[in-house]
Order: structure tokens, then C-alpha cells, then sequence
């Protein structure tokens, strides 16, 4: 017994998965010459140099002084206090190639981390809420699930998203530092668990960004088209929203993103009164039942009769238990309204204090619960079966149906831009930097490449969304496959990991930054189950089981969305290749 609480010096990484056998690696060697993604680094030396940026960053001074309510609404005057630490970088250096960075001091390598965190935490807030498919498409949730259900669900949904939150802001606080910077989703999951895992949340997170990005232009198409009453090209109408973000897709910076992230928030807000007031005035737009909530549930119920439709229907519990695929699948468009997760990674890594994350975060799931659920029951309440996803593209008054398609056309792709953006440092820091050896994207070379890679990106997302014609069967999926995994799954299994070795270094000497040298008690299975017991066990257990369920509810969310999908290609679809809208049923 007192050999196995003996300290021995050693160098696994104890990253869960990785062998204990792997050969010794000089741990003195520092973090600027280390390679990327380098599986020789342990979670101790990880561990280590995020306590010293902690401190380093609690230590920036606060603006000081009474704030007004403009300050807090317009987060671009929150001027972010630089303080000493950032001093000139040198920008002719290619960091990215680990030869060129033998001739750069450690102070100019942590210094090029500091200079990448300039958003205020105030843009947090207006960064999250930045989507157009979360509070347009909970009218739809609520007709497929009913008012109880719905609501149950939707509030479920809304604390478990502020929970994993959390959970990933924990992971991110005890692992990114100056030195070893985390820069997305996978960075987390390869430093609890390794490789494997940094591979898959790539590939995921681009699927789910290239997706959102396309869907998003399929719904300004639609709501283009049907502004001007069909009278132009349909594949012109998605067409024309690709080519704007060949544009505004240059912006490359969260920092310089926070203005039109603050517009979005107010215009979503100003699209949700215009087609409120529409829908308790107007009926809804029946020409477009073939599309809504009702079809899929049963087509009867949206089915003109002796060319009369049926009146308005809502239903207290699930409004036809007999067709569960359905209902699940507009479970599946709640979702959808918090599927900001997947990028809070890239959110911290580019503000300058990230211990306040948690404040912006919070209070955009506040909001986010409260104003989307009023709305989406709102909607439910006056078009019931008939309502749409997006909703304001149910709106049969013209004059309104046009002022609110015009204002979220411009807040989705506001919206577009932003999962655009992180899309391709998502391809670009894990792809380019990692196998070409690209340069920084803050170098003159890597602003040349992020210009040539914007209208790729958006071509790619153009063809991906017009292929696939059913928009609640695509966002279904999307948010069954990624979102639901982002939001749900993977932050209690990242922190489960990261507690185990975290616990498990309790009383151990841990990483010496003059030698080098680890210490730890033991290693393997033994460790993993000493880690998971230790502090916060009850943590472990709960997280576990919350990661189960996120995944039993995955499984049920692709089943749906599949025999959704099945349903609707029964019969000949529109795609925007060509020119006829989806919206559009005249012969």
C-alpha cells in the first residue's frame, strides 16, 4: 500500500486513452517549440501555465466609474483595457512552422496569444443570441409538441444549455493559457481525451457550421423570392445571398463582428413584434400549408375541404401521439435555439477576460428562454397548425410578410457571417496551420488566404443547403447529428474527463517547469477511477448520466428526422437549383 501512494517521476500525459508505455519526451523544452497539438504535453503542464494566464488576466485592471444602460447595451463601448502586457509583436514571422519560431523569444510567443483576445465580454451576450433559426423556428416546435410538452421541453432545454455552458467554461478556464492556447471545441476534447476526439468535433463542428451557413441561405432565398411574388429566379434569389457573403465574410475578428452582432439582436427582436402583430390580425398563410407544422404531423389537418381549410388547431399534449417521428422532430428546432455551444470555445479564446464569460452567457440563455418561448407560443397560439419555419415566412398580409422577410433577410445573414466565420478557422487552424504549415490569419499572407477561402466556403454551403429542398426535415437533422451533441453530449463527457485528471493530481507534486519532470502517484485504469471518486464524484455521476440521456435523445432526434425526411420526399420536391419556389403552389 505504501508503494502504490509513492510519488514517482514519470512522463505520461495520463490524457484517458493514451498508452502508459509511450516513450519519455524532454518536458523542459518550452511551449513555443512544442509542436501543434503535440499528445507529449501532459494535462498537469496544461494545467500549469493556465493558472499563470488566469492570474495574469484577474489581474487586468476594470473600467472604472458608474456605467450607463447604452454602455451595456452597445458592447462596442466597453473599451477593453489592454493593459501592460501587450507589447509589439513581430508580424513577419510564420508561427504556425515550428523552425521560424526558434528564433522568437517566449515573451513574443505568449504575446501573440495576448494580442488575439481583444473582445470585451460585454459582446458575449450579443454574440450568442446572433441566430435566426432559434426563435423562428420555436412556433414550429410548439405545433409539433403541443403547449405542455413544448413548454416542458423548451425549459429543460434552456437550463441544461446553460449547464453545459458551464461545463465547458470550467474545461476551458483549467486548460487554455498564453502559451498553449485553445482556439475551438476540438482543442478541449484533444486535451482531456486525445486525437481521436480532437478529429471528430472537427469534423462534426464543420458539418454543423457549413450546414447552419447553408440553411441559412435557403431561408433568405425563400423569403426573398416570396417577397418579390416569386417574380425572380428562385436559384437567383439563394444565389444572390452567397455572393453577399463573399463579402462580409472577410470580417475575421469577433472584436470587429460585435456591431453587427448588436444590430441582429434588435432587429430579431423587431422581426418578432412585425409578425406577432401580423398573425393576431392576419390568417395565416394557408397557399404555404404544404410546408408547415401541421403537414407533417398530418397532411389532413392542413387540407382544404370543398376548398375550405381547416380552422386553426392547438393541442394541450402531443397533437397526434401516433405519429411520434414528428413530434420529435419539431422537438428538434427547440433545439436549434441553443445551439451556440459549439462555438463558446471561439467565444472565450478571443475575449480578453474570460472568467466573465459566464455572465454574458447566462444572461443570453435568460433571454433566449424568455423572449423566444413567449413567441414561439405566441405564434402556436393564433396559427396553430399552419405556422412555418422560419415563422415570419407564414405571414399572409403582404405589406407585413415583406418587412419582416426584408429584416430577416439582413439579421440571417448577419447571423450566416458569424458561423461562417468560425467555420473556416475551424478549417483553417485545424487543417492549413496544421498540414501546410499556414501563417497566422493576423500575417499578411494568412489575410490573403482567408480572402480566398471565404467564396469557397460559401459556394460549398450554397450547393449543400439548395440540394437538400425541405427545410424542417434539413435544420431537423443538423440539430439531431451536431447541434444536439454540441449543446448536450459532449460538454458533461469533456468534464468528465477533465475532473478524473483533475482530481486525480490531488497531493501530487504534479509538472516542474525547471526540469520538466511529472510526478504522479499512479497511472491507467487505476487512476481514472481514483480521478472519477475523488472531488466532486457527485459531479461525475450526474454528468454521466446526463451524457446517456443527451445521447438516447440523439438517437430518437436522427430516427425522426430521418422518417420526416422519408415523408416529405414521397412526393416531388423543389430545390434551389431551380427557378420555381418552394413557397410558391400556383401552377
Amino acid at each position: 500500500m505504501e508503494n502504490s501512494e509513492k510519488f514517482v517521476e514519470h512522463h505520461n500525459s495520463h490524457r484517458l486513452g493514451q498508452d502508459d508505455k509511450a516513450e519519455p519526451v524532454n518536458f523542459a523544452t518550452p511551449p513555443r517549440m512544442r509542436r501543434l497539438h503535440d499528445p507529449d504535453v501532459s494535462f498537469q503542464e496544461y494545467q500549469h501555465y493556465a493558472r499563470i494566464t488566469r492570474a495574469e488576466q484577474d489581474a487586468l485592471p476594470r473600467p472604472a466609474g458608474k456605467k450607463s444602460l447604452l454602455y451595456y447595451l452597445v458592447p462596442n463601448l466597453q473599451k477593453v483595457e489592454t493593459g501592460a502586457a501587450d507589447v509589439a509583436i513581430r508580424s513577419d514571422l510564420n508561427t504556425s512552422d515550428i523552425e521560424q519560431r526558434k528564433i522568437i523569444s517566449d515573451e513574443e510567443w505568449t504575446n501573440a496569444s495576448r494580442a488575439l483576445r481583444t473582445a470585451g465580454t460585454g459582446a458575449i451576450f450579443y454574440l450568442i443570441t446572433t441566430d435566426i433559426l432559434g426563435p423562428f423556428g420555436l412556433p414550429y416546435a410548439f405545433a409539433t409538441t403541443g403547449w405542455g410538452p413544448g413548454t416542458a421541453l423548451y425549459t429543460v432545454f434552456g437550463f441544461m444549455a446553460g449547464f453545459s455552458g458551464y461545463l465547458l467554461w470550467d474545461c476551458f478556464m483549467g486548460l487554455d493559457s498564453f502559451q498553449f492556447p485553445i482556439k475551438s471545441f476540438g482543442d478541449i476534447g484533444f486535451r482531456v481525451y486525445g486525437t481521436w476526439c480532437r478529429y471528430l468535433f472537427n469534423v462534426l463542428q464543420a458539418i454543423q457550421l457549413i450546414c447552419n451557413v447553408g440553411a441559412i441561405i435557403i431561408s433568405n432565398g425563400e423569403a426573398l423570392s416570396e417577397a418579390v411574388k416569386f417574380k425572380l429566379c428562385y436559384a437567383i434569389c439563394c444565389l444572390v445571398w452567397a455572393l453577399a457573403g463573399f463579402v462580409l465574410g472577410q470580417i475575421r475578428t469577433l472584436q470587429k463582428f460585435t456591431w453587427l452582432a448588436n444590430v441582429a439582436v434588435f432587429i430579431n427582436l423587431l422581426i418578432m413584434f412585425i409578425t406577432m402583430g401580423a398573425a393576431a390580425h392576419t390568417p395565416p398563410l394557408y397557399s404555404a400549408s404544404a410546408s408547415s407544422a401541421g403537414y407533417s404531423i398530418d397532411p389532413a389537418l392542413v387540407t382544404p375541404v370543398n376548398g375550405t381549410y381547416p380552422p386553426v388547431q392547438h393541442s394541450a399534449a402531443l397533437p397526434d401521439s401516433g405519429n411520434f417521428a414528428a413530434s420529435l422532430n419539431g422537438a428538434m428546432q427547440a433545439v436549434y435555439s441553443y445551439g451556440g455551444s459549439m462555438i463558446f470555445p471561439e467565444f472565450m479564446a478571443e475575449i480578453r477576460r474570460p472568467r466573465d464569460f459566464l455572465k454574458g452567457m447566462w444572461s443570453a440563455q435568460l433571454f433566449i428562454y424568455i423572449c423566444y418561448m413567449l413567441y414561439g407560443l405566441f405564434m402556436y397560439g393564433f396559427q396553430g397548425q399552419y405556422v412555418q419555419t422560419p415563422a415570419y415566412l407564414g405571414i399572409s398580409a403582404y405589406g407585413l410578410q415583406t418587412a419582416g422577410n426584408s429584416l430577416a433577410i439582413v439579421s440571417a445573414l448577419i447571423a450566416a457571417t458569424l458561423y461562417g466565420n468560425i467555420g473556416i478557422k475551424v478549417l483553417y487552424n485545424n487543417i492549413l496551420v496544421e498540414f501546410f504549415k499556414a501563417p497566422p490569419l493576423e500575417s499578411k499572407r494568412g489575410r490573403y488566404i482567408w480572402f480566398a477561402l471565404v467564396p469557397i466556403y460559401w459556394s460549398i454551403a450554397y450547393v449543400i443547403g439548395a440540394a437538400i429542398p425541405d427545410f424542417a426535415g434539413f435544420t431537423g437533422i443538423v440539430a439531431a447529428v451536431c447541434i444536439l451533441q454540441f449543446t448536450y453530449s459532449f460538454p458533461p463527457l469533456l468534464h468528465i474527463g477533465y475532473q478524473i485528471q483533475k482530481s486525480a493530481m490531488e497531493g501530487e507534486a504534479g509538472f516542474d517547469p525547471s526540469t520538466g519532470e511529472l510526478a504522479a502517484r499512479d497511472g491507467g485504469i487505476r487512476r481514472w477511477v481514483r480521478g472519477f471518486f475523488g472531488a466532486r464524484w457527485y459531479l461525475n455521476v450526474f454528468n454521466l448520466l446526463y451524457f446517456l440521456g443527451a445521447m438516447a435523445l440523439c438517437a430518437l432526434g436522427i430516427y425522426a428526422s430521418v422518417m420526416n425526411l422519408i415523408q416529405i420526399y414521397a412526393v416531388p420536391q423543389l430545390n434551389a437549383f431551380g427557378c420555381k419556389s418552394p413557397l410558391d403552389v400556383s401552377a
